[in-house]
């Protein structure tokens, strides 16, 4: 597994407030995540760093038997978490209404664990196709699953930065968190919507797919989203499962 991330101010950001690592445990799974800070002008850097950071280091002490064991574990870090940026939002009156959306995920050998609350995503390259593993937790997704607006239109909408779920802000922090097969070749991507907002899925299934390094691709990606505006920082993060005997 060749494992690539980088994050970018954008355009128009005074600050970035995107975070992303990628730990590994005992057992040495690779724990992947991306967060992106919401609320205030210090609140969302802090949630965000905050999220990474803390359940990050948690995971490095982990060692789990199953993978159904590391979905409890995720589920249960991720309200134990959520406590603690409430906690710290309502200590200092400049982090009010702190928050940070999340996208991460847990290799094994042949399967993976993917989880998100907010609208920072997750997407499968396999076959040549591109598949979206994670849900929105967002205004104009719901518009989009009630047929009152096209999946088009939520791209421009004026309310799609709305988000109905984070990380913090609300004691009710319910994480989605499902469990997949991991194929040979395949590629995941995890990113925040300063990428999903700016660039094309077919966009984004031609880079995975080139001939680009896993590092290149993740270069690549920003630039992309800059050289169409770049209004939100940018954050990718590109697993790649080569083939046993690929140069990685």
């Amino acid at each position: 597994m060749k494992i690539a991330f980088k994050t970018d101010i954008g355009r128009a950001r005074e600050e970035n407030q995107d975070y992303v690592g990628v730990f590994k445990n005992i057992d040495r799974l690779t724990f992947a995540i991306v967060a992106d800070g919401i609320g205030g002008h210090q609140g969302g850097d802090v949630a965000s760093s905050m999220a990474v950071s803390h359940i990050g280091r948690h995971f490095e002490e982990t060692s789990f038997e199953t993978p159904l064991a590391a979905v409890k574990w995720l589920s249960s870090e991720v309200r134990d978490e959520n406590a603690q940026i409430i906690a710290k939002a309502q200590q200092f009156k400049n982090l009010q209404g702190m928050g940070t959306t999340l996208v991460a995920a847990i290799l094994f050998e042949d399967q993976m664990i993917v989880a998100n609350i907010g609208d920072s995503r997750g997407y499968l390259n396999r076959d040549g196709n591109l598949s979206q593993l994670t849900e929105d937790h967002s205004l104009v997704n719901e518009l989009v699953k009630r047929g009152e607006i096209t999946e088009e239109q939520a791209r421009t909408h004026p309310q799609k930065n709305i988000i109905t779920r984070t990380l913090g802000i609300s004691s009710d922090a319910d994480i989605d968190v499902n469990l997949y097969e991991i194929h040979k070749n395949d590629r995941l991507l995890l990113c925040t919507d300063g990428l999903s907002n700016m660039v094309e899925n077919q966009r984004l299934l031609e880079v995975l797919e080139s001939s680009l390094t896993t590092d290149q691709k993740c270069e690549q990606l920003i630039h992309d989203a800059n050289q169409a505006g770049g209004p939100d920082n940018i954050t990718v993060l590109i697993a790649e499962n080569y083939q046993e005997g690929s140069d990685i």
